[in-house]
Order: structure tokens, then sequence, then C-alpha cells
């Protein structure tokens, strides 16, 4: 495989292409999130390097330029009335690494209060987390066994009496923080009325308290298809509402399942998108840190879609499957306190 290394200001007119669509503001506003100091592209016409002579701390992969001006083009010509944002949320729009420590995902961030479930739930993690990634099980039997390490690992959290003030409590003590730029891109997106679909498997209630207490505002743009809890009068945990969502079934059939940013109050200010308007958006800007994360556009008819994929562990293992699988690859360099973080 050969790479072509680009300078900074093609990468920075591609995203102000995407993001600027017909309105948007020019290159100089375009959120840090997406401004990297070095791009390379893929192709069998240059000359070789070999992976060592890449500097991971600030890159990202393009694997078909033409394909991607293409897409770029026709995003920009349908302006932001057709476009939406679908982002997966842990190790995607969040950090994997913080302050030199992997960051926390907004499963692991949790603390119930209770250190036997804390560790009943820490023990299922070890054994199913390996399964997740391992090459060698066949993907029926993967979803089987997400879907059982999910199940589990919610019965937990229910059986150990977790708390809302725990979940509170577990965020202000926990290390995850958004990667730069990501706050900027949220408030650009809602200033064009663009909406953004965050898929996750992780939990809708904690999702929102991160927003709540690193964000400190409210998006009205922003729903959230996620594992959602339902709370007694007294705030303890006592059921899930809706489909298990894990990592490999996030798609947009689970659309009907996307709940709006409560304000701080906990009501819903303002105007919100219904998503049968969502889905007439027909251009998609994906954003996901595992290749089934491409499945969050399933169900959706759309016309085009650029997919960015963080490549946040094992870059030399992963980076061909990525290439081939995103438009764009990231990657995340272990040291950076970032935007490649």
């Amino acid at each position: 495989m050969s790479y072509r290394l680009l300078s900074s200001n093609i990468i920075n007119t591609e995203w102000s292409a995407i993001l600027k669509l017909q309105n948007f503001p020019n290159s100089n506003h375009i959120p840090n999130f997406f401004l990297l100091n070095r791009v390379w592209c893929c192709s069998n016409n240059y000359n070789n390097l070999e992976m060592e002579d890449l500097d991971p701390t600030k890159l990202i992969v393009i694997n078909d330029q033409r394909s991607l001006d293409r897409k770029i083009s026709a995003i920009r010509n349908a302006g932001p009335s057709k476009l939406q944002v679908i982002a997966d949320f842990d190790a995607t729009l969040t950090r994997y690494w913080v302050n030199g420590l992997r960051g926390q995902s907004s499963h692991g961030l949790l603390k119930q209060g209770n250190p036997e479930y804390d560790a009943k739930r820490q023990a299922l993690f070890e054994y199913y987390h390996p399964l997740e990634f391992s090459p060698a099980i066949p993907l029926e039997e993967k979803t089987k066994l997400m879907e059982e390490w999910w199940g589990k690992t919610h019965g937990l959290l229910i059986e150990g009496g977790l708390t809302y003030d725990a979940i509170k409590s577990s965020v202000a003590n926990s290390n995850i923080a958004f990667r730069d730029g990501v706050v900027e891109l949220f408030e650009l997106l809602e200033e064009k009325d663009v909406p953004v679909l965050i898929f996750s498997a992780g939990l809708a209630d904690i999702i929102e308290e991160v927003l709540r207490q690193k964000v400190q505002r409210y998006f009205k743009n922003i729903k959230i298809v996620s594992n959602q809890m339902v709370f007694d009068d007294s705030g303890r945990l006592v059921s899930f509402k809706g489909k298990l969502i894990h990592s490999l079934n996030k798609n947009e059939h689970a659309l009907d399942m996307a709940t709006p940013l409560h304000d701080q109050t906990g009501g819903i200010d303002g105007a919100v998108a219904d998503n049968a308007s969502v889905k007439q958006r027909t251009n998609v800007l994906l954003l996901g840190d595992h290749t089934g994360d491409l499945g969050m556009s399933d169900g959706l008819n759309y016309e085009n879609r650029i997919s960015v994929g963080f490549l946040n562990d094992n870059i030399e293992k992963n980076l061909e499957s990525y290439r081939k699988a995103f438009d764009i690859v990231y990657l995340t360099h272990v040291g950076s306190g970032g935007s490649c973080s």
C-alpha cells in the first residue's frame, strides 16, 4: 500500500466545502475537530511509504480522493436542508485518550455506589470485550454474545440499585472528555438547523448527563438513540425502555427510539425535528470508530454519505480494513492531548 502526503490546506478546504454548503462560514471558522496537519491519500500510483514513516500524531487517510470530491460537491450543492449528521458517541465524539490515560466510555464511567456490582460488571467486560473484537467469531454468533453481555449488564444495574444521583456523581468524577472542536461543530450545525443523531450502545441518560456537565448547554438539533433507563419516583432504576441497543445493531431502524436532549430543567426546549423530516435529509455525514458503525445509516435512503472512521487502536493491524470501509480515516495518537486524542 502506498500513501501520498497532502498539505493541511487541502483538508481544510474539503471540510469547508462540506460544512459551508451554501451559507456555512468560511474555512477560518471550521471547527478544529476537522482541521488536521497532514492528510494521506491511498493510491497505487505514488511512491511507497512504509507505515513506520507515517507520523501518527495528526493524520487522516483518504482512500479515494475523486469519490470524496464528488460527494463533497453534491452535498454542498444540495445545501444544509438536505444534510444530517449521524455519530457514534464513545471514542468518536469523545476522546480515546485523556491526559495520557484511556478515556472512559459512557458505560465504563458508571459507578453504582455498590462495589460488589461494579466488580460484577467489570468481570463481564473482561470476558466479553475481547470477544467483541475477535476476528475469529462469526457475526451471527458475536451478535448473540453482545446481546447476552448487554442484557446481563442491564440486569446488574437494576439489581444493584442504580440511582440517578449515582449517574451524576459518576460523570462528575469521570475521565471522559469531548474531542477538540466537537462543541463548536454542534453549535455550527445547530445554527444551520442540521440535525445530529447520536447512536450509542451505551446509556442515553449518561450521555445526556455528560453533555449537561461537560458542555453545560442544550442543543435543540441533537437526538440520542441509545439504551434508555426508567427510574421510579425516588430516582432508582427499575427498568429499560425499548429495544436493547448493543455495538452490533446500531442502525436507522432504531430511529423511533430517538429522543431529544432535555434542557437543564428536564424539559424539552424549543421545536424539535420529527423523525419523518429527518429521513427526508438524504445527505449524510457519518462518524464512527468501528466498521460496524457504518450500519448506523442502514434503513436510510441516502443519496450521498461521507463516512469518517476514527481508528483509535492497533493502527497498523486495522488501517487497511478501515481504509476500505470509510471515506476518511482519522488516526488517533496515543499520547496526544489535542484533537487527535
